[in-house]
């Protein structure tokens, strides 16, 4: 069965990280990706991001191989690129070119910093662009330098799944109205949107501007991760009341009378050291029997070659197998039109 892309096309001119990862999900649900390499380029050996593409080899310095890519984005839907703003241009395949040839193409663009401002001509990595927006301000501990969630913040969340959106978007409204257009999506502009919530708290005097002292970033009690005996983690997330309640139940700590302020920031400290000394008295798995399929909103920690093997992400094919590399499975799911397995390109 077709996935629910299936009918698009998108070419892909081979880059790293942000723009591989819109081409996936774009090629995961059906659409017909075509990655366009130069000639004998290499990557990782085995790549998921290109997973379930059409590969070509065109030199963009050849005029011959130029055009051969025009007349190809010339019958498309979209194309992604993520070279520095002027590249495209100086090889005759800016948008103002393509979109004389195709006015219903959507070109996305995709960047750090943007197509504008004083940064966009210059070389920069998911930490510079997450440390502009002020989004990596607020992740490490309190007294700690800021810590990178390595790149998924940046590269990912803020620019290869802003991609994907936009992309869409753009072609939804290229099939009503008959006319494409740009998609300047910047990575510094992602990882800000994604801070929406905590500006929302930060508006509302809710939240303190630094790190590790506030409700969701390691500075409550509750909401946090613990060691246990074995050397390993689990994870707390209990914000409500009446899953907090359950956390004191089944951590033992209905007496006591400390827990009872639990939102009063004061208290923190102290009872997360309570916490701290209470998950060391037994393994991981042992906590698992005791507090897993409860309302206390708890997890395992589980390392990258753990949760494929976790009988959650087993019963739901979170993870698979195609020809013998382990990885994500296409997301989200849907019900009519589910993506097909992926293929190794």
């Amino acid at each position: 069965m077709p996935g629910a892309l299936d009918g698009l096309t998108i070419v892909e001119m081979a880059g790293i990280g942000p723009g591989p990862f819109a081409a996936m999900m774009l090629a995961d649900h059906g659409a017909r990706v075509i990655r366009v390499e130069k000639p004998g380029a290499r990557g990782l050996p085995k790549d998921i991001l290109n997973r379930s593409r059409e590969i070509i080899e065109l030199d963009i310095k050849s005029d011959d191989d130029i055009e051969t890519l025009r007349k190809l984005i010339k019958s498309a839907d979209g194309i992604i690129e993520g070279f520095r703003p002027g590249v495209m241009e100086r090889l005759g395949l800016g948008p103002d070119d393509l979109l004389k040839d195709n006015p219903r193409l959507v070109y996305g663009r995709m960047t750090g910093w943007g197509q504008t401002g004083p940064y966009a001509p210059y070389a920069g990595h998911d930490i510079n662009y997450i440390a502009l927006s002020g989004a990596l301000h607020s992740y490490g501990r309190s007294g700690d330098k800021p810590t990178p969630p390595v790149n998924a913040v940046g590269d990912f969340g803020g620019g290869g799944m802003m991609m994907a959106f936009g992309m869409l978007a753009g072609i939804l409204s290229a099939q009503k109205t008959g006319q494409g257009q740009v998609i300047d999506c910047a990575m510094t502009d992602g990882s800000a949107i994604l801070s929406a919530l905590t500006y929302s708290f930060l508006a509302s005097g809710m939240w303190r501007d630094e790190r590790g002292v506030n409700l969701l970033d390691t500075g409550a009690h509750f909401y946090d991760t613990y060691e246990t005996a074995d050397g390993r983690y689990v994870s707390i997330g209990s914000i409500e009341p009446q899953f907090y309640a359950e956390l004191r139940k089944y951590a033992g700590l209905e007496d006591d009378a400390g827990f009872d302020a639990q939102m009063d920031p004061q208290s923190w400290e102290p009872l997360k050291q309570k916490l701290t000394d209470l998950f060391r008295t037994k393994t991981r798995d042992e906590w698992c029997a005791i507090m897993e399929h409860k309302d206390i909103c708890f997890a395992p920690v589980l390392s990258l070659n753990e949760a494929p093997d976790h009988p959650h992400n087993k019963e739901r094919e979170t993870y698979i197998d195609v020809d013998g590399v382990v990885q994500p499975a296409p997301a989200p799911r849907f019900s009519r039109t589910p993506a097909p397995k992926p293929r190794m390109s």
